[in-house]
């Protein structure tokens, strides 16, 4: 298993309970595709560097997770999904 870090970017009309919601449903995304959640991070609401889908902030969530072979592929498509999540970055740690 490698260990992973990903950032969330959420839209931000999502309210407090709904990011929690959201954030419920990536570990969920991650645990079903084999993988764990060591820590989950919300750093708030931020002003985004660019519009992203004609948004200037969002809510930007930080994860340390654990993966096996093949599972960042499937997380990133439950992510890609999920209307929610404006952007997303998982990174290999070393």
């Amino acid at each position: 298993m490698r260990e992973y870090e990903m950032i969330l970017i959420v839209h931000p009309e999502v309210d407090q309970e709904g990011l929690t919601t959201v954030v419920e449903e990536v570990k969920g995304l991650i645990e079903s595709a084999g993988g764990v959640v060591h820590k989950t991070e919300p750093w708030g609401l931020r002003r985004l560097a660019y519009p992203i889908q004609m948004l200037r902030e969002g809510h930007y969530v930080f994860m340390e997770i654990g993966l096996g072979p093949g599972g960042v592929a499937k997380v990133e498509r439950g992510l890609k999904l999920n209307e929610r999540v404006i952007r997303h970055l998982i990174v290999r740690t070393d």
